[in-house]
């Protein structure tokens, strides 16, 4: 028998961070329960998805669906190994993070790549947001805190079309600068193509050297699947997603979700490739999810199931 080398089980291995219960509940129409988010949560633990974005510091003004964060956070029962993430959209959500320093082990800032849809979503310019991410970054690695950036808009921007390359690879090396090991890629309202996402993420590998690239596709347009299986034969090993496909962009409207976990997951395990996670149990989290809701979700495998083959018979 040959075993497989370190290179090859390095390629047949990704990792997934769940990001339903923060982009997924924060598009939702009505507040979920914060029983309910700390229920769906703890099954999302107990999938073996051992990274979940669980909450953002916002304005509770502005996203009210995300305004229990602290009680969801301390709610919690998660497994040991399992990394919490938060998102701040600024200095002032980061100080109100940092009161709850032991509740999580990572934080993601972020920002448009866009002018137009940054202003329309935080109301700052690119220039005053990555001026406050070096700030910020500070104080996230003098915490010990994984720092993740995210990126929105890398794949195109519906305001203003088509957002260069460059421009995107240029805000990545600054967030590296200012103490990043992650950088998500986010294709905020679907405009992505699987071509154009190969091409994206093998550059963005040679840029950014040392750094975890992620990537992170919305099926707003039907394409998520196609674009995470373009990155990862373009060499990306992380990926974003969430149960039941929620989630999208409020900004603007009709931008909807995420690729489903369960869609991912059951995708990458037909390829061969190790999620760490089990996909009857994600899809569990999401029927619950679809339960809590009171409305059917979009992922293809809550309703189809894990891929079952038959065992030869004789």
């Amino acid at each position: 028998m040959t075993l497989p080398n370190a290179a090859e089980d390095e390629r047949r291995t990704v990792k997934i961070r769940e990001v339903g219960p923060r982009d997924g509940f924060q598009n939702e129409p009505e507040t979920i329960p914060t029983a309910d988010k700390i229920r769906l949560i703890n099954a999302l633990g107990r999938s073996g998805l051992n990274r979940i974005e669980v909450a953002s510091f916002v304005r509770p003004d502005v996203i009210p669906q995300l305004s229990d964060g602290v009680a969801v956070l301390t709610g919690i029962d998660l497994p040991e190994d399992v990394d919490r993430m938060v998102l701040v959209p600024n200095s002032r959500g980061l100080g109100n993070a940092l009161a709850h320093r032991d509740l999580f082990e990572e934080v993601a800032l972020f920002v448009s790549a866009s002018e137009t849809h940054n202003q329309r979503n935080i109301n700052r310019s690119v220039a005053e947001t990555m001026a406050d991410v070096k700030k910020m970054g500070e104080r996230i690695v003098g915490e010990d805190l994984g720092f993740c950036a995210v990126i929105a808009t890398s794949f195109g921007c519906p305001f203003e079309g088509k957002v260069p390359l460059d421009r995107v690879l240029d805000l990545a090396e600054q967030f590296a600068e200012a103490g990043a090991t992650e950088v998500g890629f986010g294709d905020t309202t679907g405009m992505g193509n699987p071509a154009y996402a190969s091409r994206f993420f093998a550059a963005a590998l040679e840029r950014l050297p040392g750094i975890e690239v992620t990537a992170h596709f919305h099926n707003t347009r039907g394409q998520g699947l196609a674009n995470a299986y373009a990155a990862f034969e373009a060499g990306c090993r992380s990926f974003e997603s969430s149960f039941g496909e929620l989630g999208g962009c409020p900004v603007p409207a009709g931008s909807t979700g995420n690729i489903a976990t369960e869609d991912l997951v059951s995708m990458f395990h037909e390829m061969g490739v190790d999620t760490g996670t089990d996909l009857p149990a994600v899809i569990e989290a999401a029927q619950a999810a679809q339960s809590v809701l009171g409305r059917k979700l979009t992922s293809h495998s809550i309703v189809a199931g894990p891929v079952t083959w038959a065992r030869p018979v004789g």
